[in-house]
C-alpha cells in the first residue's frame, strides 16, 4: 500500500510540494490539514474517539473527523470524503476559517499544519468504521470546553487547540 502523501504549503496556503505524511510528522513540515466538527440542531458537537490501534493519539477524544487533503481535492471534498469514511454519513459543510497551528506529540511526532476548519449539520446518529473511531458520543460546546479544563489528558493535543479557536469563532459570530 502506497503511503499517503500530504499537501505541504506555506503560510499563504499555498501549495509547494508533497510529502509522504509520516515524514512530515516526524519533520514538523507545514501541510494542509481540515478539521470538521458536526452539530446538531440542539447545538451539541459530535465527538468521536480515536480507535486503539492508531499510530498516535488512540483512545482520545477529538473532534467529528480531521484528516488531509489529497492532491487536486478541494477543502470541502476532503472534508466530506473523510467524514464519510470515518463517521458513516454525508451532511453539508461550510469552511468557516483557516489557521495554523503546531502540536508535538509524546512519540516525537509533531502536527504543524495549516487547518482548514468546517462545520456541518447532522440530527441522527452515525455508521462508525471501528477501524479508525472507537467511539462517539455528542456534547453541548460549554459541556466540552469545561471537560477540556477538567481533562486534557483525555483530548487530542490538535483538538485542545481548534476546539479553543472554533469556540472563540463561535462567540465572535454570535456578537455580531
Amino acid at each position: 500500500m502506497v503511503e499517503e502523501q500530504v499537501i505541504l504549503v506555506n503560510d499563504k496556503d499555498e501549495q509547494i510540494g508533497l510529502m509522504p505524511k509520516l515524514e512530515a510528522h516526524e519533520k514538523a513540515v507545514l501541510h494542509r490539514a481540515f478539521s470538521v466538527f458536526v452539530l446538531n440542531k440542539k447545538g451539541e458537537l459530535m465527538l468521536q474517539q480515536r480507535a486503539a490501534h492508531k499510530y498516535h493519539s488512540p483512545m482520545l477524544w477529538t473532534n467529528t473527523c480531521c484528516s488531509h487533503q489529497r492532491d487536486g481535492e478541494s477543502n470541502l471534498e476532503a472534508g466530506r470524503r473523510r467524514l464519510f469514511e470515518e463517521m458513516g454519513f454525508e451532511c453539508d459543510l461550510k469552511e468557516v476559517f483557516s489557521f495554523i497551528y503546531k502540536a508535538p506529540f509524546d512519540n516525537g511526532l509533531t502536527e504543524h499544519e495549516l487547518d482548514h476548519v468546517m462545520v456541518g449539520e447532522y440530527n441522527q446518529e452515525p455508521r462508525i468504521n471501528k477501524e479508525e473511531v472507537n467511539a462517539y458520543k455528542w456534547m453541548t460546546l460549554e459541556a466540552v470546553k469545561d471537560d477540556i479544563e477538567l481533562h486534557p489528558e483525555v483530548y487530542t493535543e490538535w483538538f485542545k487547540i481548534i476546539f479553543d479557536q472554533f469556540y472563540n469563532h463561535l462567540q465572535k459570530a454570535t456578537v455580531s
